[in-house]
C-alpha cells in the first residue's frame, strides 16, 4: 500500500528559517481558544485551498461558531479514496491566569524557539502540512494526501466526530492517519481513552442549627468523591498495568468542586466534574457503572431517608476513545521507516487518533515540539523541529509519490 525512500534524513536540520514559519506564525494570531470561533482560521484554510485548485468541506458543530475542515489532494490519476489523513486540531487552551513574556497571540522567535499559543500544539503541525501543499502538488501522488482539521479538541475530543460522521456518510475512507500533536517527532503508538462527567447532587437546605432538616449536598458529594479516589486506588494498586505507558495503569480524579451559599446554610446543591483515563483494553463502560451504582443504590437510599427530594445526576461531558495502533499495520511502518523509530510508546494524555482509528483507518501520533510545553504560558516549538517535520512530511510525500 505504501512505499518509503529512505534518501531525505529527518535529522538534518537547515540552517534557514523553516520555510513553513509564516504559516504556523499566520495560525497562531487567530484567537482559538475553545470558548471562541474557530471560523476565521478554518476560512482562511478553505480560500487558500479553494485558491489552489482544492474544495474543501466543513462540518460545523451545533452552535455554527465553530467548525472542521477535510480536503482532499487526489492522486495523480484523479483518485481521492485511500491515502493518509493528516490530522490536527485548530483549538487552543485559554491564556487567562497565564504570565506570559509576549503576547500568547503574536507569534515571537526568540532563542531558536517560537513562542506562542498554539505553537506546539498544535498549530505547529498544521502549519507545516500548509506549507507542504506545494510539494504535494509537485509529486504526482499515487495516493491522496487529506487534510483534517478539526475544532473543540481540547473540549474532549467533541468536534471532530462531527466530520468523521460526515466523511462515514460520504463514503470517504483513508488508510491511515498522522495525528500530530507534539511528540517531538517521535511515534507514539497508543494512549488512554478519556471519560468525563459533571455529578449534581441535590439535597435540601436549612439553617446550620437546624440540621436535621435539610440534607447536606456537599457532604454526600463528598462521599461519593471519595468512592471515586477508592477506585483510582484500586487501579493503582492492582492493575491491570501496561509498563510502557509513562502513567501504567487507568486513572481517576476531581477536578472541580461547587457547592454551598453560606458557612451557616445546609448547602440544597453541589456539583463536581471527574474524570477518568482507562488503559487500552480496559473497557471505559463499568467503571462508570461502578460509580453510578454506589451513587443510586448506597447513597440516594440513605439521602431518601433525610429528605424525599434528593437526587444525584450525571451528566457525560466529553469521551474518546483508546489508541493501540498495530504495529503490522501499513502506517505505523511507514513513519517508523520515515523517523528511524522503533521504540514503542504510550502516552497517558488522549487525542483524535482514536476516534480515526475507531472509523477504521489506522492511525498514529506524530508531531513537532513536546507536549511538556503545551497548555502552559511561554508555550513553544523549536525551528529545529519544525524544520525536523518539514522533513518528514517531504520524505512522506515522496514515499507516496510515483517517483517512490
Amino acid at each position: 500500500m505504501f512505499a518509503y525512500d529512505n534518501s531525505v534524513n529527518t535529522s538534518i536540520v537547515p540552517s534557514a528559517a523553516p520555510i513553513s514559519l509564516p504559516w504556523i506564525e499566520k495560525l497562531i494570531r487567530f484567537d482559538t481558544t475553545s470558548f471562541a470561533s474557530n471560523l476565521g482560521l478554518i476560512e482562511t484554510v478553505r480560500d487558500h485551498l479553494e485558491q489552489q485548485g482544492y474544495t474543501s468541506t466543513l462540518t460545523y458543530e451545533p452552535t455554527g461558531r465553530k467548525a472542521n475542515l477535510f480536503a482532499t489532494i487526489p492522486a495523480a490519476d484523479g483518485a481521492t479514496q485511500g491515502g493518509i489523513v493528516l490530522s490536527g486540531h485548530t483549538d487552543v487552551v485559554p491564556v487567562k491566569g497565564q504570565d506570559w513574556d509576549s503576547d500568547p497571540f503574536d507569534p515571537t522567535v526568540r532563542d531558536g524557539k517560537l513562542f506562542g499559543r498554539g505553537a506546539c500544539d498544535m498549530k505547529g503541525f498544521i502549519g507545516v502540512a500548509l506549507a507542504m501543499l506545494p510539494e504535494m502538488k509537485a509529486a504526482r501522488l499515487r495516493e491522496p494526501i487529506h487534510f483534517a482539521f478539526s475544532c473543540d479538541e481540547e473540549l474532549g475530543c467533541i468536534g471532530a466526530p462531527y466530520m468523521l460522521d460526515d466523511l462515514k456518510a460520504r463514503g470517504i475512507h483513508a488508510n491511515g492517519c498522522i495525528v500530530g500533536e507534539p511528540t517531538d517527532m517521535r511515534v507514539i503508538v497508543a494512549h488512554k481513552g478519556i471519560n468525563a462527567y459533571r455529578c449534581r447532587v441535590h439535597g435540601h437546605a436549612a439553617h446550620s442549627s437546624l440540621t436535621p432538616q435539610g440534607l447536606n449536598a456537599i457532604e454526600y458529594a463528598a462521599r461519593l468523591i471519595c468512592f471515586i479516589r477508592d477506585q483510582a486506588d484500586k487501579f493503582r494498586g492492582e492493575g491491570p498495568f501496561d509498563e510502557a505507558f509513562d502513567v501504567p495503569f487507568t486513572t481517576l480524579q476531581t477536578g472541580v468542586i461547587n457547592g454551598g451559599i453560606a458557612v451557616n446554610t445546609i448547602p440544597a446543591h453541589c456539583e463536581f466534574s471527574f474524570e477518568y483515563r482507562n488503559l487500552p483494553g480496559v473497557d471505559s463502560a463499568p467503571i462508570i457503572a461502578r460509580i453510578k451504582d454506589y451513587a443510586a443504590h448506597t447513597l440516594l437510599p440513605q439521602m431518601k431517608g433525610e429528605h424525599a427530594g434528593a437526587a444525584i445526576e450525571f451528566d457525560l461531558l466529553a469521551t474518546a476513545p483508546t489508541l493501540d495502533a498495530s504495529e503490522q499495520a501499513a502506517i505505523t511502518q511507514l513513519v517508523r521507516a520515515l523517523t528511524h523509530d522503533r521504540s514503542v510508546r504510550k502516552v497517558a494524555y488522549g487525542t483524535e487518533a482514536g476516534l480515526f482509528e475507531r472509523m477504521g483507518i489506522p492511525s498514529v501520533v506524530c508531531g513537532p515540539g513536546n507536549i511538556e510545553q503545551a497548555h502552559k504560558a511561554n508555550e513553544f516549538v523549536t525551528l529545529a523541529q519544525v524544520a525536523q517535520c518539514e522533513a518528514f512530511l517531504r520524505k512522506l510525500i515522496h514515499s507516496m509519490s510515483t517517483a517512490a
